[in-house]
């Protein structure tokens, strides 16, 4: 990997195989992407809700990381959940 691709983040970035569909809960979407960091996964997802007409994004990096990537696509959506049921639409409060 050449200098240029590590400065610029290659090898680093989100599961893009196989493409998954979104999940609903509670008006929020959530799409998980779990960011490849060497042999493991760390949790990653977005959430997005159109509020007052206007479409939210929040974009969800925890510091956990799981070595299956199917396991790491789960607990990005349960971390999701989990910040939606605690703070509903101020998780897009500026």
């Amino acid at each position: 990997m050449s200098f240029l691709s590590k400065l610029f983040g290659a090898g680093r970035g989100s599961v893009s195989e196989p493409e998954v569909d979104p999940v609903d809960h509670k008006g929020f979407k959530i799409t998980a992407q779990p960011l490849k960091e060497g042999s493991s996964f760390r949790i990653s997802a977005r959430i997005e809700k159109e509020v007052d007409g206007v479409l939210r994004e929040h974009v969800l990096i925890r510091a956990d990381v799981i070595n299956d990537p199917t396991e790491a696509h789960e607990a990005s959506v349960n971390k999701a959940k989990q910040m939606i049921d605690q703070m509903g639409d101020m998780l897009f409060a500026q």
